[in-house]
């Protein structure tokens, strides 16, 4: 027997090494996903069963924990970065349409000079060996809305070729592009230069609901994706005299949310393979609230409970706070409000908890942003400040116009102590006498 134990304990650890050499296999083998079906009746498979997309898109991944708490399955995002945003998802479930981020002609690349588009195909071609095979990878995510300001349609031809490079290499995830919009032009030159794409991504904000019309007149027949949907864009809104776009309420953009779902992406199944909304997090885009369904301050917003109502059927156990109004002198935003330097004013908004929660009051002044940046470019956040009053659960203030003209907002953030907030701002314009 003594003899034997040497080769009993060799065979136990060659055992043991074997079963974790096999887990380890199995943590990081691809999950097969294709997508079958045919024109108006297409679906996604992975491993091997149907799957819908829960998802949106993060600025982070820092951000993924809250999104699969709220029921999400799925994260898009923009970039592939150092690939450690698959490593997150697999830990919480998730799985990630991965964005291969090239070039755009309104950066100044030119689709024109081979050098420089070959380059751009081998750093691509890098980043699918490195993450091809991991487990949480859904489908290939082709450059960003590369048709925003475009001249040059070879654009095209580079996102075809990598298309076809990522099927050489990896037979186990779709590939697909995103477009601002779609029209009959657009979708032709797809069609006719990138028709190895598995799929089609469109991007829609307050043209969401002219979608279904939109798509019957292109006839595209291939299966489709929306890959960024949520409020109204900040260049679809009615505007002030001064140029100042009029933001929703956090309330009216999480009806947005849900109308958006409900008479469009939820009939639109079979045409549309899955959809990603926009944004879980925060960024400043012309002012600090108008994309994201957090705040700056980490806050949840009223858009947040929409999503997880669509993506579970169920709202959150505390809800966020809803806001029914703000007013400054008793004018709205649409009111081209114009004030004297250091004049006196009154501002007042309505709002209620779904749970009575106590509510707080955060009322803020902010320049007017005056960035230029189309399609989601960075933008420096304008120079804001407090306004001090002496009760925080006063839903009125009054407050004095700063000194120096020019144009600013009125934003007011109202908490419920239980990491929720509503928020609502007016535009203004401080003018010298």
């Amino acid at each position: 027997m003594g003899s034997r134990a040497p080769a009993l304990r060799l065979l136990l650890c060659l055992t043991g090494a074997l079963m974790i050499s096999a887990a380890a296999m199995a943590q990081s083998a691809p999950v097969p996903v294709e997508i079958k079906g045919e024109a108006g009746s297409f679906r996604l498979f992975r491993g091997g069963e149907p799957y819908v997309v829960r998802g949106a898109g993060p600025p982070s991944v820092d951000d993924l924990d809250s999104l699969a708490r709220h029921g999400a399955n799925s994260v898009r995002n923009w970039a592939v970065g150092d690939g450690s945003v698959l490593d997150r998802a697999q830990e919480l479930g998730l799985t990630v349409a991965l964005c291969l981020d090239l070039e755009r002609e309104r950066h100044g690349f030119d689709y024109g000079d081979a050098a420089a588009v070959n380059d751009q195909f081998n750093r691509a071609r890098a980043k699918v060996l490195a993450h091809r095979h991991h487990p949480a990878l859904l489908v290939w995510i082709i450059g960003n809305e590369l048709n925003h300001d475009y001249r040059n349609p070879a654009v095209y031809d580079a996102v075809n070729d990598i298309s076809k490079m990522i099927h050489e290499l990896d037979p186990n995830h779709p590939t697909t592009t995103t477009t601002a919009g779609i029209d009959r032009s657009l979708a032709r030159v797809i069609e006719s230069r990138a028709p190895d794409l598995d799929f089609l991504s469109v991007q829609v904000y307050g043209g969401l609901f002219d979608l279904p019309e939109a798509l019957a007149k292109i006839r595209l027949e291939m299966p489709l994706m929306v890959t960024e949907w949520g409020t109204i864009g900040h260049w679809e809104v009615p505007r002030t005299a001064w140029g100042a776009p009029i933001e929703l309420t956090s309330t009216e953009k999480a009806q947005h949310y849900l109308e958006g779902y409900e008479r469009v992406l939820a009939p639109m199944a079979g045409r549309l393979i899955g959809n990603y909304a926009f944004l879980w997090g925060q960024k400043q885009e012309r002012t600090p609230t108008w994309y994201g369904v957090f705040t700056a301050d980490g806050w949840r917003t009223e858009a947040a409970d929409a999503l997880q109502r669509i993506w579970t059927g169920r709202w959150p156990a505390n809800r966020v706070p809803q806001l029914h109004g703000l007013l400054l002198d008793g004018k709205r935003a649409a009111d081209d409000v114009r004030l004297a330097p250091g004049s006196s004013h009154v501002a007042s908004v309505r709002a209620a908890d779904p749970d009575r929660d106590a509510l707080t009051y955060d009322w803020r002044v902010m320049r007017e942003s005056e960035a230029t940046q189309s399609g989601g470019d960075p933008e420096d956040v304008p120079e804001q400040y407090r306004l001090s009053h002496p009760d925080d659960a006063a839903g009125q203030i009054t407050w004095r116009a700063p000194d120096e003209p020019g144009a600013y907002r009125l934003y007011v953030y109202v908490g419920d102590g239980n990491g929720g907030a509503a928020h609502a701002n007016v535009p203004f314009l401080v003018v010298g006498t």
